[in-house]
Order: structure tokens, then sequence, then C-alpha cells
């Protein structure tokens, strides 16, 4: 990596001004499981980074009407809450999934919802591809097994945090500080795809974070349960993931978010499989029928389209589990 000045940061005020107005010019620095690999590498070359770590308000777990979780609160802190565990099982089983015991005990939450793709084009230094403003997307016609089947051009990447989806299903909020002060709004509305934001992945400007995650208080009887698939038992990205979350009356839903990870450069809402579900008692013809819409606008690369049956399988496991709770 080259050499670059190191701050500490304290306190929220002053950090815009710090992190300044371009992008490449500072990073921050939290728990810095992605951003470190991305300085050996010299994907990135800052002039400044910047800890967060101080900042004591951006920690913690609180719990009152709904959830809130400071943004350099860790993935193992999240995946062990027992309120979490109880009330958010998505949440908690997402956060699990991550990764290792030793990088769960680093990353931490807004690191996770901002880590940038696992591309290898875009990880390789050899490649200068379109989100590094090359002139194509290698993966467009090169090898494309782990690349995206919904939402791609001109860059096919897929988001690779597992917190993402299930936050996303769960209705979440981010809280975002910049120049401007707090701003709250959907984590929805949070990622981008590249068709909208090429260079980045989400709307962040370079001189604002995620403060905290703002999550609503679960309807009764809703339940909810995340899934993924990958290629190795530990410390690895999803291929496909699946975040349900189904609000019940007996055995009918009344509202579903079914969330896809890994298929896709943002968190993907399957709105055809929800509205499958809605109104509709969980039995195995609408659980199939639901399944099926997941993946009803799938478009598949040359290496890809085993993904579309994986995913639909993914959906239908995890319905035919929340059938059971």
């Amino acid at each position: 990596m080259v050499n670059f000045e190191y701050f500490d940061a304290t306190s929220l005020e002053g950090l815009p001004e710090l992190l300044g107005r371009k992008w490449g010019e500072s990073v921050v620095l939290a728990g810095g499981t992605d951003l470190l690999d991305l300085l050996k590498e010299r994907l990135i070359e800052p002039k400044r980074v910047v800890n967060i770590k101080k900042i004591r308000e951006l920690h913690g777990i609180r719990n009152g009407k709904g959830l809130e979780i400071g943004a350099l609160t860790t993935i193992a802190e999240i995946a062990k809450h027992p309120h979490i565990q109880k009330n958010y099982p998505v949440l908690a089983q997402a956060a699990e999934s991550i990764a290792t015991p030793q990088l769960r005990n680093m990353g931490t939450i807004g690191g996770n919802l901002c880590q940038r793709p696992r591309c290898w084009y875009f990880r390789g230094r050899q490649y200068v591809c379109l989100k590094k403003g090359g002139s194509k997307c290698y993966a467009a016609e090169g090898l494309n097994k782990y690349n995206a089947i919904f939402g791609g051009g001109p860059s096919f990447i897929v988001h690779p945090s597992d917190a993402a989806p299930a936050l996303v299903a769960l209705g979440a909020s981010l809280e975002i500080y910049g120049p401007g002060g707090r701003e709250q709004f959907p984590l929805a509305e949070f990622f981008e795809l590249p068709i909208d934001n090429l260079p980045r992945e989400n709307v962040l400007e370079p001189n604002e974070i995620i403060t905290k995650i703002l999550v609503p208080e679960p309807e009764a009887n809703t339940r909810s349960i995340y899934l993924k698939f990958k290629e190795k038992d530990s410390m690895d990205f999803a291929i496909s993931s699946v975040a349900a979350v189904l609000q019940m009356q007996g055995n009918r839903v009344n509202k579903a978010r079914i969330v896809l990870g890994g298929v896709a450069p943002i968190p993907w809402r399957a709105e055809e499989a929800e509205a499958e579900l809605e109104g509709k008692p969980l039995d195995e013809a609408v659980i199939d029928t639901a399944a099926a819409a997941a993946v009803a606008r799938a478009n598949p690369m040359r290496h890809n389209a085993y993904k579309i049956h994986l995913t639909r399988n993914l959906v239908k496991d995890a319905l035919w589990r929340l059938r059971r709770m």
C-alpha cells in the first residue's frame, strides 16, 4: 500500500470536512476487514485514512419501539444479541452466516452494508473494468459464474452483503451524517444499480457516513428466516440467498417481504413472489407459485443460469420452513 495520513476522529463534528468532497482522497476506517484488502491490493490509494472507531455514539444496540443499531456495532454483537435472535431472527441468522468468527468480531454493520464488490475483475488490479473507470465489464463476456442474474448492466456485479437483504426485508432505515447534518431514509433506497450509479454502489457522498440503522418493531405474528447458499462451509459469500419476512394470520399471509442476495447489484426485492403470497394460505401450491415468481424476471449470462434453479429452491425452502413455524 502507499503512504497516507492517519487521523483519529472522536466526534461527528468536523468529520465531513476531514473526509472531503472528492472520492478517493479520504477513506473511512471502521472494522477495516474490506478496507485493508483494498489498500494492500492498491485498488485504492487515498491521501488519508480517517479512523471513526472512537466516536462513541456509533457503537451499540438499543431496544425500544423497534431497534437502533450503531454503525460501528460488530457483526458478532448482532448475531449474538438475545433480543435480535428472538424478535428479528432473519437478521441474527444473516449476521451469523457472515465470514468467520474472527471477521465477525472485527467487521461492523455499517461496513458490511458499504463493502465493495467481490467480482474478481473488480478486485484484480490487471483489469481496468467499468467500475474502475474502464470501458467494459469483463464479466459480461468472461467468467460470470458468480455475477448478476437480476438488474445487471452495464456492470454485472452482485452486492456482497448478507445483512442488507435481511434489513431491507425488515423495512429498516438508515441515518446518515454529512455536511447538512443528519438525514434518514429507507435502506432500500440506499443501494443503487450500476445503470444509475456506475462508480459506486450506494448514495453516500464522499463526506458522509452511516451513523445508525433503525429497524421497526415487527408486527404481531411475524415470522422470518435467512437462508444462504455458498460453495464453502465457512468464510464465503452468498452465491444466492433469501431473506423472507411474513406477517401471518393463522396460515394466511397478510404481508410478505422476499429479498434476494448474491444475485443482483443491490438487495433484490422479489415483488412478484410477494404478490403471489399476500392474502393467500401458505400451502404447497402457493409456495411453488411464489418461488417460481421470484425468478421469473431473471436474465442470466453464459455461466450463471444455474442461479435461477438454485434461487427458486432457496425461496421454496425458506417458505416451507416459515410454514412449519
